[in-house]
């Protein structure tokens, strides 16, 4: 594997890519730009209530743009995916050496994800639910699957989604005595009825799973539940969507035309969004991002495509790469940004609180606190990125 740290001049890249990267982490780092915590100063605003709720995630059913956080992630490493590997063979390097940096790179995910989720506990916190572990389960067998045609790609892609589909469809509901409070939910819980009950909160097949796995490794308490209804084996639909950030990195890479690419993306952009809604409309699977649901799996695959798209036509079609340049500059080091994020945001509102006095957050009145706090801090985490890009030192895994 080659060092975390290169300081040569970065390949031709997708800046289109590198942009909508950048957006995403940009929005994470910011901690959403601290629009939720300023919308709970505004109770009586149905703007302001509108806007927190795109930035917090759904309780089960359904999605707003706070939960297209993790499919962007996802999708874009299934993006990049051809064009990483692409100049490894152009460089020389054989399909088992590439094959051999695609499991230390799981690996490497795995771990940081690990030391991450850990990083305010006693001990180490063995989960494998948040996006870095998930990429990092998947991304071998996403690998394995690359450059192997698209009609097999397709196939492994249905064989995936729709096999989890069967294995929580013919798993027993649970029965009518089942005490959902040992398992964190609340009695005032908005239960799933129906065949919809098979996908309910942490009383459904990777739940149990769960039960098992995570109990395998050392901790102080047995797992019972995750409070967010999160499991380990999400990465199994959702390995379906960085698949399909392949497909799709693959055919613009070999793709002539910029705008049929547009076309392209657009079109199947808004079929998988629509396939994701009838599934969920008509009973067959509900729409459920926390276990990540076949046709949570489509739908968001189908948005993640169309912000390509978008970010596509404005830099690669329309050639506004100058106005994308701070989100480039985020992308281009995204594993830096998202470290910092998860790490340093305290700290580092701390330390502009005390440098620049208490009222630093207080320019626009206490009740916009949350909104500037969350912007000075990604502020100073743009700035060293943007030192770093200056400096062509870019991290990578």
């Amino acid at each position: 594997m080659k060092s975390l740290v290169e300081t040569a001049e970065p390949p031709a890249r997708l800046v289109s890519l590198d942009a909508y990267r950048g957006f995403v982490m940009i929005c994470l780092a910011a901690n959403g730009f601290g629009l939720l915590d300023t919308s709970k100063n505004f109770p009586d605003s149905s703007i302001w209530k509108a806007i927190g709720h795109q930035f917090d995630h759904v309780p089960w059913l359904g999605g707003v743009f706070w939960d297209l956080i993790q499919p962007s992630f996802m999708f874009m490493v299934g993006v990049s995916l051809p064009y990483s590997y692409s100049r490894r063979r152009e460089k020389g390097d054989s399909w088992g050496q590439c094959l051999i940096h695609a499991i230390i790179r799981s690996v490497v995910l795995i771990l940081l994800g690990i030391f991450l989720s850990s990083a305010w506990s006693k001990e180490t916190n063995f989960t494998f639910m948040n996006v870095l572990t998930q990429i990092g389960l998947g991304y071998t067998f996403l690998f394995l699957l690359w450059n192997r045609g698209l009609v097999l790609q397709i196939l492994a892609a249905i064989v995936i989604l729709v096999g989890y589909w069967a294995w929580f469809a013919v798993t027993p509901v649970a029965p009518a005595d089942f005490d959902y409070v040992k398992v964190g939910l609340p009695e005032n819980w908005d239960h799933l009825t129906g065949f919809a009950a098979h996908w309910q909160k942490c009383a459904n097949p990777a739940a149990t799973f769960d039960q098992w796995f995570l109990n395998l490794f050392p901790r102080s308490e047995p797992f019972v539940f995750n409070k967010g209804g999160y499991q380990t084996l999400n990465f199994v639909p959702s390995l379906v969507t960085m698949l399909f950030g392949l497909m799709t990195g693959e055919f613009i890479r070999k793709s002539a035309s910029r705008q049929k690419t547009l076309l392209v993306l657009t079109i199947f952009g808004f079929g998988l969004l629509t396939v994701g809604c009838l599934l969920h409309a008509f009973g067959f699977c509900p729409l459920v991002k926390r276990i990540w649901t076949p046709s949570w799996t489509l739908y968001s695959t189908g948005l993640t495509l169309l912000m390509l798209a978008t970010f596509y036509w404005a830099i690669d079609v329309l050639g506004w790469r100058t106005i994308a340049f701070p989100l480039t500059v985020a992308g281009m080091n995204s594993i830096a940004l998202y470290i910092m994020s998860q790490l340093m945001r305290n700290s580092t509102a701390d330390a502009l609180e005390r440098h620049f006095g208490s009222g630093v957050f207080k320019v626009f009145g206490d009740a916009y606190v949350p909104l500037v706090k969350a912007n000075l801090v990604l502020l100073v985490f743009w700035l060293f990125v943007w030192w770093l890009y200056r400096q062509r030192i870019f991290f990578r895994i």
